[in-house]
């Protein structure tokens, strides 16, 4: 890697992600010097994983509504700004073939790689130096300059944007850097957590949903006034999918969820109509006409009923309705940072102009993407933040 390339820039970025790469090329793109400066050894690390490899670039539904935040309405001005039919511009520029999978998701027809490339090519195209392999270990500021201390140099820069993302995904180089950086220049950091990640069952609850590990159902899955309706997975250490990944940013510890294993259907109704028309056969062979088969024999397991469903009480039938319309489990814990897709928290919003993402009390000092107390849904919603939030610092800093 060689040395960078000159003492003095407009902009020093540090995080070569999402986020950061939208800030370099936009500030580029004003005529800005811009440095753009991560520890990794290829950008877009993230992007690059995301989606399955396919990357799950935006979504066309994105809202306020689709964060979780300290304030609500932090976001606003940033996606209004740059929205998802702005990068979809630039994807189709680029000549990548897209598709939306469900619920406004969009994603590569081909790979991940693609967006990374086409942003490697911005950056490229607004004269952005980019250097990889280096690592920052001191940021100071005097007067109106932040001086950085790099393995590739010192550096000086008018501003300063922190796009290094949260904790999640630790063995991809995710680290605290934002948050040491916030706390060096007191500004406030909301308390940080894994977020959608999968969740954890004790011992006890671990036996008795052993069976069912690898079996995915689609499934309605409520924490207090909180519903989502996707995919759950059992696995081996709890439960998974889109539905549980989508509650994680919502649950707490000691707190119980509530999973409709058949949210399309009612159980109760059906299985008294096929009482009279299927009373000869085992109540498991009629509730697997409507579960996966283990998931069936699951419902069932330690209630003591008569061997030929015609011999079912209403009573037996609305326990097993229940069952399967409201099962309350409470999770122990998440498999945490290891595989969470983001961090929930981050740098106050309070903090930050909802306008620039500049700290109010640090002029020239930018905030941006998963850093930030800004947490998106499954499904895209990330991604678009950080362009949004990307985009918005990069006309400024």
């Amino acid at each position: 890697m060689s040395k960078i390339s000159q003492a003095e820039y407009d902009v020093a970025i540090i995080g070569a992600g999402a986020a950061g790469m939208m800030a370099a090329i936009e500030a580029g793109r004003r005529g800005r010097s811009v440095l753009l400066i991560d520890h990794a050894k290829a950008p877009g690390e993230k992007i690059r994983i995301s989606g399955g490899g396919r990357c799950n670039f935006t979504n066309t539904r994105t809202s306020a509504a689709n964060f979780i935040s300290g304030n609500p309405h932090f976001c606003k001005s940033a996606i209004k700004r740059f929205t998802p039919t702005d990068f979809i511009k630039w994807v189709d520029q680029a000549n990548i073939a897209w598709h939306e999978k469900t619920l406004g998701q969009l994603f590569c027809d081909g790979s991940s790689v693609q967006i990374i490339n086409m942003l490697i090519d911005h950056c490229r195209d607004a004269n952005v130096e980019m250097h990889l392999s280096t690592e920052v270990t001191r940021v100071e500021k005097n007067a109106d300059r932040f001086h950085l201390m790099t393995s590739e140099g010192p550096v000086v820069a008018t501003s300063l944007v922190i796009a290094t993302g949260g904790k999640s995904i630790p063995k991809m180089g995710a680290t605290d850097f934002a948050y040491r950086i916030a706390d060096q220049f007191d500004i406030n950091v909301v308390e940080t957590r894994p977020a959608l990640v999968p969740l954890t069952f004790g011992p006890e609850l671990l036996e008795q949903t052993s069976t069912l590990s690898g079996i995915s159902a689609d499934a309605e899955v409520k924490h207090k006034k909180t519903t989502f309706r996707e995919a759950l997975l059992f696995t081996h250490r709890g439960i998974s999918g889109p539905s549980i990944l989508q509650i994680s940013s919502y649950w707490r510890e000691g707190n119980e969820i509530e999973i409709n294993l058949i949210p399309d259907l009612d159980l109760f109704s059906l299985l008294k109509a096929e009482r009279t028309t299927n009373g000869k056969l085992a109540p498991q062979t009629v509730l697997s006409r409507h579960l996966p088969k283990r998931l069936a024999e699951w419902v069932l397991r330690g209630k003591q009923f008569p061997q030929k469903f015609g011999d079912l009480s209403d009573k037996h039938l609305n326990q097993l309705a229940d069952a399967a319309h409201h099962w309350r489990v409470k999770p122990v814990g998440s498999e945490g940072y290891r595989t969470a897709e983001v961090t929930l928290g981050g740098i106050d919003t309070n903090a930050l102009s909802s306008k620039t993402m500049e700290a109010k009390s640090v002029s020239g000092l930018y905030f941006i993407g998963e850093a930030v107390d800004v947490t998106g849904w499954l499904g895209g919603y990330n991604f678009q933040w950080a362009w949004a939030s990307g985009w918005a610092a990069g006309q400024v800093a």
